[in-house]
């Protein structure tokens, strides 16, 4: 697999145990708990053998949402609440660390980071493919795009896709200068918009839908912008359009050199899926690897 993701070497000498602050303590700060309720939680802690949120959750003294937001504190991750509305509920991997999909989008990114420094190569961009539609191109691109931003990669996400864009919808985040607007030249990297929720995170929207997307992509616009990019990101990921439905998909993946190829259960068409790994290993893509999307 490559995506161009400068991946930093270890510093063995900054490799410290790392003080967590205690459940507690955080829950107190918060005011969730008073001091009577925090002396109640340690003897139920102490004669149950509980951890102290579980405890304090069997007191009915904080909620669950209360007790996710702390953990999110102590391990230093961003915390969304579960019906909070600032984010789409496609953002599966941020409503809650241990859903089903969260773990799997993890196991994805982890077999991205292995085969990456296998290559022996700084691999920087990717580009997210697949046939046809509604086969979760871009559910998977942004949920990918979190995971790298928590890890303290600085991510850039761009929605490629000239036609039908959703990123914006996604991240809730203005649509009306993007993509469109840097490749004719009439916008720059600001138009990338940070969204610090996530940690180093920056989603560069499609923009105005143009009348002529594919002649769009195919200006050198695109590369320069990504010459450009390569300085500030370690990861950048493309949504891209059908590949069935038009060409654009495939000069993006040109331009992005690597390609991550998926397909939906009981959707995609095995023959399509191949034809498409075909295709774009003819014009010069590397064909990352292929992902059953099963959601």
């Amino acid at each position: 697999m490559s995506a161009r993701a400068k991946i930093r070497p270890v510093d063995a000498a900054a490799c410290t145990v790392v003080r967590r602050e205690r459940i507690g303590r955080i829950l107190a700060a918060q005011g969730k708990l008073d001091i009577a309720g925090f002396e109640q939680v340690i003897r139920l802690q102490q004669a149950r053998g509980l951890r102290f949120g579980e405890a304090a959750l069997r007191l009915h003294l904080i909620t669950l949402e209360d007790l996710r937001e702390a953990l999110a504190k102590q391990y230093d991750y961003p915390y969304l609440p579960l019906h909070g509305d600032a984010f789409s509920p496609d953002l599966a991997v941020s409503r809650d660390a241990r859903h089903p999909q969260a773990e799997q989008f993890r196991a994805l990114r982890t077999q991205l980071l292995v085969r990456w420094s296998r290559l022996g190569r700084e691999p920087r961009a990717l580009a997210i493919v697949s046939p046809g539609p509604f086969e979760g191109r871009s559910f998977v691109a942004a949920n990918l795009a979190v995971l790298f931003a928590q890890l303290g990669l600085r991510t850039l996400l761009i929605d490629a896709d000239l036609r039908a864009p959703r990123q914006f919808q996604i991240f809730n985040i203005p649509d009306r200068i993007g993509l469109s607007a840097v490749l004719s030249d009439r916008a720059g990297r600001e138009a990338a918009v940070p969204v610090p929720a996530f940690g180093p995170l920056a989603v560069l929207p499609a923009g105005a839908q143009p009348p002529n997307p594919q002649e769009l992509l195919l200006r050198p616009s695109l590369a320069a912008f990504l010459e450009h990019a390569d300085n500030e990101y370690d990861v950048i990921l493309f949504d891209t359009p059908p590949a069935r439905e038009s060409a654009d998909a495939q000069c993006v993946a040109f331009c992005a050199g690597s390609v991550l190829v998926l397909s939906r259960a009981n959707h995609t068409r095995v023959d399509d899926a191949a034809t498409l790994v075909r295709d774009l290993g003819d014009a010069g893509a590397f064909v990352v690897g292929t992902v059953l999307n099963g959601f």
